[in-house]
């Protein structure tokens, strides 16, 4: 993976920072993004640069029925971690929960992780074919 280190001065870039251009009917050139992680973690590099394809966006291929089902999954996990995290039945237990696994190996490092990871395990023994 390369590492990516801006000009001094410059912390970070969060967007796009070059598009294809649209000429003749076609695109010239590729998309260059910079990103920089927000949310907590424990890797250090937050900083990262992509180049897509001029087609990358706008994908107007049907959808596979593996694609469809991860969105859906991604959707109701994401509802129910937030339901969850204001739910005052379970805050306490949820809490005891994370401490104690926190410390173990392969264990959860943050309540939002630990909270996907338990809302994600609902949903797949809700949804399984078994």
């Amino acid at each position: 993976m390369g590492k990516v280190t801006y000009s001094p001065g410059i912390e970070f870039v969060q967007g796009s920072l070059a598009k294809p251009k649209k000429m003749d009917g076609h695109s010239h050139g590729e998309y260059l993004i910079g990103t920089h992680r927000t949310a907590p973690t424990q890797n250090p590099d937050c900083t990262r640069l992509y180049i897509r394809k001029a087609n990358t966006y706008g994908n107007k291929i049907s959808q596979s029925s593996r694609s469809l089902n991860a969105r859906a999954r991604f959707t109701a996990v994401r509802e129910a971690v937030a339901l969850r995290k204001t739910d005052l039945m379970k805050i306490t237990q949820d809490k005891a929960a994370f401490e104690a696994q926190k410390n173990t190996a392969g264990g959860k490092k943050t309540m939002q992780a630990y909270l996907w990871l338990v809302c994600g395990q609902e949903y797949d023994a809700q949804h399984s074919n078994g």
